[in-house]
């Protein structure tokens, strides 16, 4: 799989669906949200390794929480600087990278999704949060907006990667997996052979998510997908020449089977970046 992750901001795509009258759709009439569904037969039929599929980097912080703690995946050193107010303020304009909610993110195409989670200090519920230097949005809401989106769109497949996980213990992996089986049920896809997996298949079987989880724990259940199968490597650039190379050098040196793969089209900042964005 080919998930072009992009490091900021707009990801609106083509073009919005409008009425033809003969009842047909051109190729220019096809909505992104149904795009699954309106590839051409020929294509339903194609392992889904060999499609290209859209995706977003740090899918969820569309909206992070300027007064929450700082977050575990940050150092010492940033946590104390965010004592300070306009520390906070700097953080969340660098933590907000989609200015899409789960929902347009999908409307607008998106299918593959970078998921990363964390709970929260002093929180006794166990409950689990989206995380990128401050936390987001409870991870249980994001999964009923994406499960009320393919309710309605019953032919389009998703991909949740849940590749990063912070002060979580295994009652806390054991809460969000139990999560992710209530928001989406019988649309879990268990972990099979990447060849075997294609869109028909899929319809017949009325499977919808693949789960991937960068943990041990994906071994108790068979809906979870381990990491390994979706390897996502990261140039760690911010000179343009150097992540196109990367991305071909990777995409031409990806295992031929047995795994997706992840094209990380994103440039990452540096301290030096953001202290020029001031």
């Amino acid at each position: 799989m080919l998930a072009f992750r992009k490091a900021r901001r707009k990801l609106r795509m083509g073009t919005i669906c409008s009425p033809n009258p003969s009842g047909t759709k051109t190729a220019s009439e096809v909505c992104n949200a149904d795009w699954m569904a309106s590839l051409p037969a020929h294509l339903h039929n194609v392992p889904l390794s060999n499609l290209a599929i859209p995706g977003s980097h740090d899918s969820f912080s569309y909206w992070v929480d300027e007064k929450s703690p700082v977050g575990p995946d940050q150092t010492q050193a940033v946590i104390r600087l965010a004592r300070i107010s306009l520390v906070k303020k700097l953080m969340k304009k660098w933590s907000v990278t989609q200015n899409l909610t789960f929902r347009e993110q999908l409307e607008a195409g998106i299918r593959y999704f970078d998921l990363r989670v964390s709970s929260k200090p002093g929180d006794t519920d166990q409950e689990i949060y989206f995380i990128h230097g401050l936390f987001g949005i409870k991870v249980w809401d994001g999964l009923m907006e994406i499960d009320a989106f393919l309710t309605q769109h019953p032919q389009e497949i998703i991909f949740l990667d849940f590749n990063h996980f912070y002060a979580m213990d295994e009652s806390h992996h054991k809460c969000l997996v139990l999560r992710i089986q209530e928001a989406f049920g019988n649309k879990l896809c268990p972990a099979c052979s990447v060849e075997s997996m294609t869109l028909r298949s899929l319809w017949e079987k009325k499977y919808q998510v693949l789960i991937f989880y960068h943990c041990p724990f994906y071994k108790q259940y068979p809906f979870l997908w381990p990491g390994k199968k979706i390897p996502a490597p990261w140039a760690n650039t911010t000179s343009v020449q150097k992540l196109i190379l990367f991305l071909e050098t990777t995409l031409s040196e990806r295992a031929p089977r047995g795994a997706f793969h992840v094209s990380q089209a994103i440039l990452t900042p540096r301290v030096k970046t953001i202290a020029r964005g001031l």
